[in-house]
């Protein structure tokens, strides 16, 4: 995804989730598509699996959030 992109990540495990911008590329490890920050991280509960299956939804691209949906 382009530098700046805003997306969703949503845990599936407990559906809960937190809204991030796209600002680096990688690592690419196996299947991941995809690595957050450690609050970004906390706030969906995903700190102590470290890896979970998400669901990422592309909300725009910009300086500001978009608005919620």
């Amino acid at each position: 995804l382009p530098f700046g992109t805003w997306v969703r990540v949503t845990n599936l495990f407990n559906n809960k989730s937190v809204i991030v911008r796209v600002n680096d590329r990688g690592p690419f490890w196996g299947e991941r598509i995809a690595d957050l920050s450690a609050g970004a991280a906390a706030l969906i509960d995903m700190v102590r699996p470290g890896v979970v299956r998400a669901l990422l939804e592309i909300l725009g691209v910009g300086e500001r959030p978009p608005a919620e949906r």
